[in-house]
């Protein structure tokens, strides 16, 4: 057996903010990523965990690896996924948006079509474009199937696609299309070119995702990987959404940790103090945090302390078990 079949292949992107970002995202969760000798070395690893070769790839071409199992995990946005993919559900598991890579997949018009607000509009400017011109309303777009899918959802059929290769929001001012389907993050762009979006022209709201290929080959030692960044990262994630609340028992030790974490969603874990000196360790939601503090002062508990968690390693792996449930 050779080592690529053990191998968990993990594909990032090869350049840019997607990069510099993603480095950051699993640096949170202790995994560092360590490319080869150069900038052109387009494999790496990550440090300390076995079984695992990174590979840097653009964003477009980890959506097509993902699809055709030959990488395992991948961060990727998911906007490229839905356009790639024709059966998203069924060729991969998008894990856990990273909140970074942040894009919206929008239908946008001339500012100067005043009545044109929805997408129920465009019928009546496709039979317009026909009977005045004699030809189809023209889109221009990278996203081909993300287009036909939700034009298809809206019931507007009677249009052709022009397929961008350069600057999408360019070509109806160029002539080579009356509307685009493009991606925006401030709406700028669309705005400088006298575009508007729709008011019903959201396809899809997409950022980076960590994402799972249904099709890659899955052995035990790529599995085994696969807990161990998956874990790692649901730790740093549970980490970063709760806090730790310590405090000292009341001197008469009547308090009622139970009720005291039902009321705010926290925990208990390493279970309730013994005695009047014991200490109270508990958990909760970083919103919910001075609400629980409050009721411990009122309930008599000392010296109560708030602190940040690092990591918070549980046995349950959320991640990596509804994945594993899919394989």
């Amino acid at each position: 057996m050779s080592a690529s079949d053990t191998t968990l292949i993990l594909a990032v992107p090869s350049k840019g903010r997607l990069q510099e970002n993603a480095n950051a995202f699993f640096g949170r969760a202790g995994l560092k990523l360590a490319q080869g000798a150069g900038a052109r070395d387009y494999r790496g690893k990550l440090v300390g965990v076995p079984d695992v070769e990174v590979r840097y790839l653009s964003a477009s071409e980890i959506a097509a690896q993902l699809a055709s199992g030959a990488a395992h995990l991948g961060v990727t946005g998911e906007d490229l996924i839905r356009e790639t993919l024709p059966d998203v559900r069924g060729q991969v598991e998008l894990l856990t948006p990273l909140g970074f890579g942040n894009a919206t997949v929008v239908v946008a018009v001339p500012q100067a079509w005043i009545d044109v607000r929805a997408m129920s509009d465009l019928d009546e400017v496709a039979a317009l474009m026909r009977a005045r011109h004699g030809r189809r309303l023209r889109v221009a777009t990278k996203y081909v199937n993300l287009t036909r899918r939700f034009f298809a959802e809206k019931g507007v059929a009677d249009y052709r696609i022009v397929e961008s290769l350069g600057a999408t929001e360019g070509a109806p001012a160029a002539g080579s299309a009356e509307i685009v389907v493009d991606i925006t993050t401030t709406g700028a762009t669309l705005s400088a070119n006298a575009l508007k979006v729709l008011d019903d022209g959201i396809i899809l709201r997409s950022e980076a995702n960590l994402v799972a290929s249904l099709q890659a080959p899955w052995g035990e030692s790529q599995r085994a990987a696969l807990r161990t960044v998956l874990g790692r990262i649901a730790a740093e994630e549970r980490a970063r959404t709760t806090r730790e609340v310590r405090a000292a028992m009341p001197e008469t030790g009547a308090i009622d940790l139970a009720s005291l974490a039902g009321l705010h969603e926290a925990e208990l874990p390493y279970g309730a103090p013994r005695g009047a000196d014991g200490e109270i360790v508990m958990r909760c939601p970083e919103g919910a945090v001075f609400e629980l503090a409050g009721a411990l002062v009122l309930a008599g508990a000392r010296a109560v302390t708030v602190r940040r968690v690092d990591y918070a390693f549980a046995a349950e792996n959320p991640l990596a078990e509804r994945l594993l449930a899919r394989l």
